[in-house]
């Protein structure tokens, strides 16, 4: 038992010595910083070639690697769902609806997608290929690497051998597709987006300004004020004696321990249903970082009943810290979840992996486009470029292709997908659940399982296009 703790503290300090080794070749190499590249996936290809499936200069368990990758995604989304959000108005808030939806919808195509791949391939050339291997697709290049492996580890056992390690891999070579080939097409757009149709409508520059002055103050107060300034508040010191650090770290580790026996609780009361019953469980599992987050919400629901009913007299979250451990979590994740690929098992699989990327980010590039000129009337080519970088790799590499044709932040393409996955996610949710029916269809040996899971991701892609496409309609009429 202690040497699996050392052996996590071990990989830790690793991940650590990556990150720092990646800020100096960063600061160092002047084209890493044009192309803007995140540290943190510098890093992580870093530790790919020193770790033990290459040069084999640091010897690190994968599995044990997988487990921090699992944990961190799950704190990282649990700290971002604590932040209190300004409520917004108009054409802000339109917009976050609008990309909420276009969120679920490119994960659905990317799904379908997918599945089609995967179930041709199983049906003509791979026989023995898993029929749920192309689910990773969205998991991989949409949700990023710890959903990917968390969910493919989750299935393995069903029978997706390697599973947990193959989500990776698609997550990697998502990555990938968001930055080699990212640059060129966004440089390609950026020269003919006249001609495209990209260029939009003009909006008030000096309101653009305003509205990134006023954004910078907020941060710098955020970051000056802390929850916990005595000068700011009725009561004494005494009441208060923690550092708002600890308070955050608190209220993480006490959702996620909520969390652990909620899913436990699920575990037991699913016990009694045999296979299925063990199916769903094993699915719950992967999809832990869901529950986290609900929780989250949950609780930040009635700490804001709460303070509204003054009952609260502490402001217990603080947005500027919970976003920095957001980012340290989602850092170390990603230098976790490349480092941790494992190349052989990437040998054995990659022609179904080189069919459904190469297919997936093509299809995903061409969808970006579509969606992006139905749902905004302005800054498009800027939405183009951080939901690109979201949907084939992370939000740091969408913010990176972001910052290359929009470096002074003056439009507000960068908030729209993080408020947006807010809509995302409570539409979101009862699609993993289809995951199980399709995973579902494998362990019980059911086809018609397939095409069930696969008509409900049609037809609620369909619907979300539909809404999408209707509500464009009226701003068309009105300009």
């Amino acid at each position: 038992m202690i040497e699996l703790f050392w052996e996590y503290v071990k990989n830790f300090i690793f991940l650590s010595i990556l990150l720092l080794v990646a800020i100096i070749i960063k600061s160092r190499f002047k084209f890493l910083q044009r192309y803007l590249i995140p540290t943190a996936i510098i890093g992580g290809f870093i530790g790919l070639i020193l770790g033990p499936e290459v040069l084999n200069v640091f010897k690190f368990d994968a599995d044990s690697m997988g487990v921090l990758i699992y944990h961190l995604m799950a704190i990282g989304f649990v700290a971002l769902a604590l932040k209190d959000r300004q409520r917004m108005q108009g054409d802000e808030k339109s917009n976050v609806f609008k990309t909420g939806l276009g969120i679920i919808s490119a994960y659905l195509m990317q799904a379908i997608l997918g599945f089609v791949i995967s179930l041709t391939l199983v049906y003509t050339i791979f026989p023995d290929l898993f029929p749920g291997f192309g689910l990773l697709l969205p998991l991989g290049f949409g949700q990023g690497a710890g959903e990917a492996y968390s969910i493919g580890y989750s299935w393995e056992a069903v029978g997706f051998k390697n599973g947990g390690n193959i989500g990776l891999s698609i997550a990697m070579i998502g990555i990938v597709w968001s930055i080699i080939p990212g640059i060129p097409i966004l440089n390609y757009l950026v020269r003919r987006k006249e001609k495209l149709g990209l260029a939009g409508e003009k909006r008030n520059e000096s309101a653009e300004e305003n509205f990134v002055e006023s954004k910078a103050a907020g941060l710098a107060a955020e970051a000056a004020a802390g929850a916990y300034d005595i000068a700011a508040r009725p009561y004494s010191a005494k009441e208060i004696v923690v550092d708002k650090f600890t308070v955050q770290i608190a209220l993480i580790g006490s959702i996620y321990i909520a969390t652990f026996y909620l899913l436990k609780g699920f575990s037991a009361l699913l016990a009694p249903l045999g296979s299925y019953g063990q199916t769903v469980s094993q699915l719950l599992w992967g999809f832990h970082f869901v529950i986290a987050t609900l929780i989250a919400i949950l609780v930040k629901i009635v700490l804001n009943f709460m303070k509204k009913k003054n009952w609260l007299k502490v402001a217990f979250t603080d947005n500027y810290l919970l976003q920095r451990l957001s980012d340290a979590t989602f850092d170390y994740m990603i230098v976790a979840s490349i480092a941790a690929i494992s190349v052989v098992i990437l040998k054995e699989n990659w022609i179904p992996i080189l069919i459904i990327t190469t297919i997936g980010g093509i299809v995903t590039t061409l969808y970006t486009i579509f969606i992006c000129k139905k749902i905004y009337k302005s800054n498009i080519l800027e939405h183009i470029a951080v939901l690109y970088g979201t949907w084939t790799g992370t939000i740091s590499t969408g913010i990176a292709l972001l910052r290359e044709i929009d470096p002074e932040a003056k439009s507000n393409a960068a908030e729209d997908p993080v408020l947006g996955s807010g809509v995302a996610l409570p539409l979101g949710i009862p699609l993993f659940f289809v995951l199980g029916i399709a995973v579902n269809g494998y362990k019980t040996n059911n086809p018609m399982l397939y095409l069930y899971a696969l008509g409900i991701f049609i037809a609620f892609f369909a619907v979300l296009l539909i809404i999408i496409i209707v509500r464009k309609k009226p701003s068309k009429k009105a300009s």
